[in-house]
């Protein structure tokens, strides 16, 4: 977790968690196939909170994350080429499983955002930007759904992103 991108306040809280203050853990959950994205919260009752500006959808604007149970840890900093975390949400409802069952069969990737914020101040997340990760080999049953969310593989992109062939470049064929 890069430590650049976490407010002070947030700092402060990991540091010395201040009596009275809470780190509320949100996530969402995104598909292009999904009416409105997924937002949890790991607590015990909903949470409304500002998104950050630059937010891919309603930046800026108060949103409600929906309360439940989930287990996540920040990614962690390390040597390893991809971080890679597992995500696991406690009783879901079928309004999850169905959505996540229609992403499955799609061709594009499910997004999971990260968001971390301060029980004292919900006007944004104090992490900016946040985590957004990429959600895989997600597995479902009737009391829980687990995946695991990777950071962009970097390693395995082209470089350059052009790919090379003899029909775009003549000159490569003899």
């Amino acid at each position: 977790m890069p430590d650049s991108a976490l407010s002070q306040a947030l700092k402060e809280a990991f540091a010395s968690a201040p009596a009275g203050t809470v780190i509320l853990d949100t996530l969402e959950i995104w598909h292009p196939t999904f009416d409105e994205p997924i937002r949890v919260v790991r607590d015990h009752a909903d949470l409304t909170a500002r998104l950050e500006a630059g937010a891919p959808r309603d930046g800026g604007k108060r949103v409600t994350f929906a309360a439940l149970a989930f287990e996540f840890s920040p990614p962690p900093v390390d040597t390893a080429p991809v971080p890679e975390i597992t995500v696991t949400l406690d009783n879901v409802g079928s309004d999850i499983t169905d959505a996540l069952e229609g992403a499955a069969i799609s061709q594009q990737v499910i997004e999971i955002t990260w968001r971390p914020y301060l029980s004292t101040d919900l006007n944004g997340p104090h992490m900016d930007p946040p985590i957004t990760m990429t959600l895989t080999e997600v597995e479902a049953d009737t009391m829980r759904v687990t995946g695991r969310a990777r950071m962009l593989d970097a390693g395995n992109k082209s470089f350059p992103s052009i790919t090379y062939t003899a029909r775009r470049f003549p000159g490569l064929a003899r």
